[in-house]
């Protein structure tokens, strides 16, 4: 349950103070000028990583600050967001940057412990480390993973998608490695990714400047090196595989530049990403094939945890020739991806007229608006106990949401938000801990086939309704679909007899359906305010009762 919440929270925070920061930024100039390294040609809010500090700093404060690793991360990762602060807002210099990170990364070796101590079987007779060696070692590691995501932070979802997937495949192995303090930092990282993505998929209208992508860069080497070195079953050259796309792009432009005789930090637009495009794929589409390869990566990641050092690095090397020479054979022979007429205008131009037609977001949102609210409902009445803490949480929503109505109708959907990120987690959590005796097998099986139901009419809701604003379908679908599917499949006896995986899709799920209800439904909250009160008192009630 602790890392449900963690996840929720920090979704929730992230989302709740990213509208405020958009103000913010507007009133302090904190925006993204285009320049030569941009592809996007007038200047957006950069402040979306502030509000993703936030949504990290919340629930591990609250739930893992007593451990000194975390506090060491959390005076680094402090550092790298006031130095990004000052970026974002004044503009730095590469020195002063690096400046920031270097004290980042001193902070956690030093104060955290943190240390390559060991390369594994690379090394003969898996020799440790001279210590002079594993600090400087570490420090460069950290230096310069945290600026391979800032430098790929140049498309729309770009830096978060490929750091989200990491920090899903970093919370696995720290679950593995009974590391609750990487746990609780992982997903709250992920959580906060995730809120921000819904403002940063293309076309973004938030961006994180180099709060964000500083954050998220030096979250995961930092992470990824804690899980795999010291007393762990797995290969020390894992994390060359999480984070191994951003850190390969980094060098070959660097190797690029050097070439040329350019500063290695000039601004150009030879990344892989800008490469895809000029190979004629949209926006879109660059990042839906950068994300398709750093899954393929996570997956690679997930499989060969415990293999042998020397295979994982042989993969590895495998897979950046492979990379490099495709673009090269590429620029060479002047490759283009054909545009298809059938796909462009014939399969886009019939969604279009679908969504133009507006019969089937018509069809599915009407059984969204039911199904969904009625779910919310069942869903409180399967857990076999309800603890007499919940009906406090209850009493308090209900209170919370009666008088946010009264006194500020204008945030009744920031207040359902609120509600329903904490409590959902909690309800389906009760319900895997043990079901009602009224409820049969061959009926809870109809109560899980729903899921799938609502999220088919979210989907299409989503996908075909002619909102300009509010929630709508993104490459960060993708993500969602990703990780909904590989979840479950996990190998671990563990997470498939807990049904971990089958939790966290349905909590995704039954968020993104009342997401999308809440866009769709343009302020009119009436209805769904009632079903969620309703759902309220009725846990109250059941945990009163089971108190007594």
């Amino acid at each position: 349950m602790l890392y449900l919440s963690t996840v929720a929270l920090s979704v929730f925070i992230t989302i709740s103070l990213i509208p405020v920061m958009i103000k913010l930024a507007d009133r302090f100039q904190m925006v993204d000028v285009p320049d030569l390294r941009k592809v996007h040609t007038i200047p957006v809010p950069r402040i979306g990583g502030l509000a993703m500090a936030f949504g990290v700093l919340v629930p591990v404060v609250l739930w893992a600050a007593s451990d000194n690793f975390v506090r060491a991360y959390l005076a680094g990762a402090g550092t790298l967001v006031l130095f990004g602060m000052i970026d974002d807002l004044k503009g730095l210099g590469y020195k002063a940057k690096f400046c920031g990170q270097i004290l980042a990364a001193l902070l956690i070796i030093f104060y955290g412990g943190l240390r390559i101590s060991s390369l594994g079987s690379l090394l003969p007779g898996e020799m440790q480390l001279a210590e002079w060696f594993k600090v400087a070692f570490t420090l460069v590691a950290i230096v310069g993973v945290t600026n391979a995501v800032n430098m790929a932070d140049g498309l729309d979802g770009l830096a978060g998608g490929i750091s989200l997937l990491g920090f899903c495949c970093i919370s696995y192995l720290a679950y593995l490695a009974e590391s609750s303090a990487v746990m609780v930092l992982s997903l709250s990282l992920a959580g906060a990714i995730f809120g921000f993505l819904r403002y940063n998929t293309h076309p973004a209208s938030l961006f994180m400047g180099d709060t964000g992508s500083q954050l998220l860069g030096f979250s995961a080497v930092v992470l990824a090196v804690k899980v795999t070195q010291g007393h762990t079953p797995f290969s020390p050259v894992l994390p060359l595989i999480i984070l191994g796309f951003p850190v390969l792009d980094t060098l070959v432009v660097m190797a690029g530049r050097a070439r040329e005789g350019r500063p290695v930090f000039s601004p150009d637009k030879k990344h892989f990403h800008h490469r895809l495009i000029s190979l004629g794929l949209s926006h879109a589409e660059a990042v839906f094939m950068i994300y398709v390869v750093q899954a393929m990566m996570i997956v690679s990641a997930i499989l060969f945890k415990y293999y042998a050092d020397w295979i994982l690095m042989t993969f590895y090397a495998l897979f950046s020739t492979l990379v490099i020479t495709a673009f090269a054979v590429a620029d060479r022979r002047g490759f283009r991806f054909k545009r298809y007429a059938m796909i462009d205008y014939g399969v886009k131009g019939r969604l279009r007229k679908i969504r133009d037609n507006n019969w089937v977001t018509r069809i599915s949102f009407s059984l969204s608006k039911i199904m969904v609210p009625l779910i919310l409902l069942l869903s409180v009445l399967l857990p076999a106990h309800v603890p007499g803490y919940a009906s406090v949480i209850a009493v308090c929503f209900i209170l919370c949401i009666l008088a946010v109505r009264v006194f500020a109708k204008e945030h009744v959907s920031f207040c359902l938000r609120f509600v329903l990120y904490l409590s959902v987690p909690l309800v389906l959590y009760l319900i895997q801990e043990g079901k009602a005796a009224w409820i049969s097998p061959e009926m809870f099986t109809v109560y899980h086939f729903s899921f799938g139901i609502i999220a088919l009419t979210a989907f299409l809701t989503a996908k075909f309704t002619r909102r300009k604003k509010g929630f709508r379908l993104t490459t960060m679908d993708f993500l969602i679909i990703f990780i909904a599917v590989v979840v479950p499949n996990l190998p671990e006896q563990s997470i498939r007899s807990r049904h971990l995986g089958l939790l966290a899709v349905e909590i995704i799920v039954l968020l993104f359906s009342f997401e999308v209800l809440i866009s769709e439904f343009r302020g009119r909250l009436g209805s769904l305010t009632a079903f969620t009160v309703a759902a309220m008192a009725l846990i109250g009630i059941r945990g009163v009762a089971g108190f007594y």
